[in-house]
C-alpha cells in the first residue's frame, strides 16, 4: 500500500497512511543528538564561568515534540558508551520517546558542544529582537541541530539590520564532535526496516554532513521501494559543517548532496534563508521550481510565515500561507524543529495543511518562550481551539512565558499574561 493517501483530494495534501501494516510507531527520527553547555549567564565563552547541562539534536527534537504532543515517536541513533551518551537516551526516553533501536559505540565518543543565547548563522542574516514571530528561528537558523565538524569547530557572527542599525550578535557555538558515535552510522549498522518502522521517517540535512557512511545511509533511507512510509526531510543546513567537510566529500558538494536528497523525500522543510545561502534560490515559487518532486513543500519565510505547496492529483499545486505569530522570544533555539514537529502532528492527524501550518507555529511559539531546546506544547484541545480561529484574531495574538500552561481554551485569552490580544 502506498505510504501516500491524498486526505483532501481537491488539494492533493501529502498524509501518512494509517492502515500500513508493518509499523509501529507514529513517527520515525534518524540523526545525532549531542550534549550541549550553555552559559550560566550571558557572555562570551571565553569570560562565562560555568555551564548547564541539556540536550540539543534536531531530529530528536521532533521525536520529543512529537510524543509531548500525544503521538507515538522513536529515535534512532548512535551514542558512545560514555556518561554523556547515557544522559542522552534517558532525557529523550523520559519524554516518551522510544529509544529502543539507539546503539550504543564502546570506542567513539558522544558528541558536545557549547553555546551561547542567540542564532545560528546561515550565510548571511540578522539577529532576532526581543520580541519575535514563531518562525524567526524557523528557517534553519536556531534550530538545536548540529553545525560543524572537526575537533573544536566554531560559528560565531555578527549582524545589522536591514536599515543598517547594530542588531544582537549571532550565537557563539563551539563543537567537539570529530569521530563522534553517530558519525558512524551506515547502512550497515543502521537497517532499513528499523529506520522504515513508522508512518513517517523524518530526516535532516545534518546526517549527510557528517561522514560519507552516513550519506550512504540517507541515500538507501530514502530510496523509493515497496514499504517506504512518508519521508520527511528538514533542510537545516549548516554553513561551517558543509564548508568543513567538503574536502573529505571531494566532488560531493553540500549544495548537491542536499538537493538531490530533498528531491527523493515526499515533504520537505526548507527555509528562505537557507535556500539562498546553499543553492542561491531566492523566493517560494523559485524554491518550489527547483524542488518540483515532493508531494508537499514547506517554506518558511522567517517572520513572514510559511507557505506550503502540496500537489493535487492533476500535478498542480494547491498553495497555503500561514502568517506568523508574534512571541516574546526568551531563547531562539530550537524553535525550527518544533514547527516541523507540529506540522507532522498535523500530517498524522489528516488536518488540512492551512491548520497543519498553524500547529507548526504554536509549537515553534512553545519552544520560543522557554529558556530550553524543547517546551512543552499546548494541550490539543487548547491549540486545536487556537488553530480554529479566524484570520483577524489568528493576527492578534502575541504569546510570552507560560502560555502553554493555561488550563482550557475556554479561558479568555486577552485577560492572561501569557497571551495577549490586540487591536487588529
Amino acid at each position: 500500500m502506498s505510504p501516500l493517501s491524498s486526505v483532501e483530494p481537491a488539494d492533493g495534501v501529502a498524509d501518512a497512511d494509517a492502515d500500513a501494516d508493518d509499523v509501529d510507531v507514529d513517527v520515525v527520527c534518524l540523526g545525532e543528538s549531542m550534549v550541549t553547555f550553555v552559559p550560566s549567564r550571558p557572555g562570551r565563552l571565553a569570560d562565562v564561568p560555568s555551564f548547564a547541562r541539556g540536550i540539543g539534536g534536531a531530529e530528536s527534537n521532533v521525536a520529543c515534540g512529537l510524543a509531548l504532543a500525544g503521538h507515538s515517536a522513536r529515535w534512532i541513533s548512535r551514542v558512545g558508551m560514555d556518561g554523556f551518551g547515557e544522559h542522552l537516551v534517558r532525557e529523550i526516553a523520559a519524554t516518551g520517546v522510544d529509544t529502543a533501536y539507539v546503539q550504543r559505540d564502546p570506542y567513539r565518543p558522544t558528541g558536545i558542544y557549547f553555546r551561547t543565547a542567540g542564532e545560528r548563522a546561515v550565510g548571511f542574516e540578522t539577529a532576532s529582537s526581543e520580541t519575535a514571530s514563531s518562525e524567526t528561528a524557523s528557517s534553519g537558523t536556531a534550530d538545536s541541530g548540529t553545525a560543524s565538524s572537526g575537533t573544536a569547530d566554531s560559528e560565531t557572527a555578527d549582524s545589522e539590520t536591514a536599515e543598517g542599525d547594530p542588531a544582537e550578535p549571532l550565537a557563539e557555538v563551539v563543537y567537539y564532535r570529530a569521530g563522534s558515535a553517530a558519525a558512524a552510522m551506515s547502512p550497515e549498522l543502521i537497517p532499513r526496516e528499523r529506520a522504515w518502522s513508522g508512518r513517517v521517517l523524518h530526516l535532516t540535512g545534518i546526517t549527510p554532513a557528517l561522514s560519507g557512511d552516513c550519506r550512504a545511509l540517507m541515500r538507501e533511507l530514502t530510496v523509493r521501494a515497496p514499504g517506504r512510509p512518508l519521508v520527511s526531510f528538514d533542510l537545516n543546513y549548516r554553513v561551517s559543517l558543509w564548508r568543513k567537510g567538503e574536502a573529505e566529500q571531494n566532488a560531493e558538494s553540500g549544495p548537491a548532496v542536499l538537493l538531490g536528497l530533498a528531491r527523493r523525500c515526499d515533504l520537505v522543510f526548507v527555509g528562505e534563508d537557507e535556500a539562498e545561502a546553499v543553492w542561491g534560490v531566492r523566493g517560494p515559487e523559485a524554491i518550489r521550481a527547483a524542488l518540483p518532486e515532493p508531494e508537499v513543500l514547506v517554506v518558511k519565510q522567517g517572520g513572514a510565515g510559511a507557505t506550503a505547496y502540496a500537489r493535487r492529483p492533476d500535478g498542480t499545486d494547491a498553495i497555503t500561507f500561514e502568517p506568523a505569530l508574534r512571541v516574546d522570544v526568551v531563547a531562539a533555539v530550537g524553535a525550527g524543529d518544533a514547527f516541523a514537529a507540529g506540522f507532522l502532528s498535523g500530517t498524522l492527524r489528516g488536518l488540512p495543511v492551512a491548520e497543519r501550518l498553524r500547529h507548526g507555529h504554536l509549537m515553534a511559539a512553545a519552544v520560543l518562550t522557554v529558556p530550553g531546546d524543547l517546551g512543552a506544547p499546548p494541550a490539543r484541545e487548547c491549540a486545536d481551539h487556537l488553530v480554529a480561529l479566524d484570520a483577524t484574531r489568528w493576527g492578534t495574538l502575541r504569546f510570552g512565558p507560560g502560555w502553554t500552561d493555561l488550563p482550557s481554551p475556554a479561558e479568555k485569552w486577552a485577560e492572561t499574561a501569557a497571551v495577549e490580544v490586540t487591536d487588529p
